[in-house]
């Protein structure tokens, strides 16, 4: 009996990962880098880089974080260097929204763990094909920044 049962739940587990992996088709890139002892250090850069091949197709393009329920402040300001495959950098300033008023944080979690897929630009066209670098510093006033375990990038095909 308990075969039977650790099969069917071994069957069951399966099938929901790979329907979790079909409902994903839009997703172009993502990666996310865990930051050690869950603190990040203004010198940590997180350095990511894609190969984008669509000019074409609008994306959408996001800030991943995943924090604990014990960091300190609602939001959380981030710069992001990006560098085209013609080596043009450009860098953005942004303030990420991790909690509303209230306290009450704003990401998909359970207990003390919140993830966070914040919009950075949405229907954007990539200029050019070829390598992209995406280079997120944690740009807030405290260093090492505690509670935050991990920062990333999704980019997206827009709806």
């Amino acid at each position: 009996m308990f075969k039977i049962y650790s099969y069917i739940v071994s069957v069951s587990l399966l099938l929901y990962i790979f329907s979790l992996m079909a409902c994903d088709s839009n997703a172009v890139f993502e990666k996310n880098i865990k930051l050690d002892d869950n603190r990040w250090y203004q010198e940590n850069v997180i350095r990511l880089e894609t190969e984008i091949n669509d000019t074409i197709s609008p994306m959408n393009l996001y800030i991943n974080v995943r924090n604990a329920s014990g960091y300190q402040f609602r939001n959380l300001f981030v710069f992001l260097t990006t560098t085209t495959p013609e080596n043009t950098k450009s860098r953005d300033t942004l303030e990420l929204i991790l909690a509303d008023d209230a306290g009450k944080w704003l990401g998909e979690g359970m207990g003390d763990i919140w993830d966070n897929r914040i919009l950075f630009k949405k229907n954007f066209q990539f200029p050019s094909a070829g390598k992209y670098t995406f280079e997120l510093e944690q740009a807030m006033r405290v260093n090492p920044l505690p509670q935050i375990m991990d920062a990333g990038i999704r980019i997206e095909k827009a709806q």
